[in-house]
């Protein structure tokens, strides 16, 4: 396992603030450090353990230890940066009112590294519509012990720029210089020109297997295992290929199809909505199913199989609160 030092002043590079250090902000956040950025990180529980001894990443890729990074328990404590990436679950979007604003340089920008649909809205709600750039993950990677993330498959981000109603904004320059940092941690970036076709593409595998994980108990690879389970996991991605047609964004078969071969050859993977259920955490049911189906079904498009989905969810979510 290969050790890395402290990395300050990197000589003009952009800045990153990691709201969240879990799965998703520990993996990106020490992927960006160990390529020699200068990246600081917001953590709650884990902060005296990572403070003192690192951050560790076991990887597909090679493992690797920061052993010091840039760790913070409060914002106000924290430089003002060029990217904030928020990387905490949309349950606790409540709080960023809260974190984003003194973090945030005059002129920097918020990546929104959440699943869901719509949740940019209230980011630019914060920080100004031109301030905001959507994030879409996709990889498979957990926090197995404080300050120690496993990275298991995949790792790429979909960028899309925000605007006002989700108009196509094409692609940025500060896009484009994002995606040289990630890239230069060897992180794959997709430009999409699009955000709200990015997101409903996100969708059509955040939605059947989030929910099925946590409703039949199952890992991915169990779901696609049996006829059944598949073949529901297939309406649902029918269902919302047809909530993303009602707003003109279309998604091709043959995009589904790869979200299915890409899934069937994934490593036993346990969603991150199962990892909060199991855990008695609250799910983040209304960002990843609620929100689009509400606005599938104002605009009149129905959606049985995802409200089904959705109404079971909240009794489970809600069981598990108490």
């Amino acid at each position: 396992m290969e050790s890395y030092p402290d990395r300050h002043n990197c000589d003009g590079k952009r800045s990153y603030a990691m709201l969240g250090t879990g799965a998703l902000g520990g993996y990106y956040g020490g992927c960006l450090q160990k390529a020699g950025l200068d990246v600081h990180f917001l953590l709650r529980s884990d902060y005296t353990h990572v403070s003192q001894s690192g951050l560790v990443i076991e990887s597909t890729d090679g493992d690797f230890t920061l052993s010091q990074v840039n760790a913070y328990q409060d914002v106000k404590d924290m430089p003002r940066c060029d990217v904030v990436a928020i990387a905490l679950k949309t349950t606790q979007n409540h709080l960023l009112p809260d974190l984003l604003l003194p973090v945030l340089k005059d002129d920097g920008v918020v990546l929104v590294l959440q699943n869901g649909l719509g949740i940019e809205d209230a980011v630019a709600e914060i920080v100004g519509s031109h301030r905001v750039i959507g994030g879409m993950c996709f990889v498979c990677a957990n926090k197995v012990a404080p300050g120690h993330i496993r990275h298991l498959d995949y790792k790429a981000i979909s960028l899309g720029e925000y605007t006002a109603n989700y108009h196509p904004a094409g692609i940025t320059a500060r896009m484009q210089q994002i995606a040289t940092d990630f890239e230069s941690a060897g992180i794959p970036i997709d430009l999409s020109e699009d955000l709200l076709l990015a997101r409903w593409q996100k969708l059509v595998w955040n939605i059947p297997y989030n929910g099925l994980s946590v409703i039949l108990n199952a890992r991915t690879d169990e779901l696609m295992a049996d006829a059944s389970t598949r073949a529901l996991v297939e309406e649902l991605m029918a269902e919302v290929v047809a909530g993303a047609a009602r707003f003109d964004r279309h998604i091709s078969s043959s995009f589904v199809q790869n979200m299915l071969d890409r899934t069937a050859k994934m490593k036993p993977y346990k969603t991150s909505m199962k990892i909060d259920y199991d855990l008695q955490r609250p799910l983040e049911v209304e960002a990843i199913v609620g929100s689009p189906l509400r606005l599938a079904e104002a605009a009149g498009t129905n959606l049985p199989q995802i409200r089904t989905l959705y109404r079971q969810l909240k009794f489970l979510d809600g069981k598990n609160q108490g």
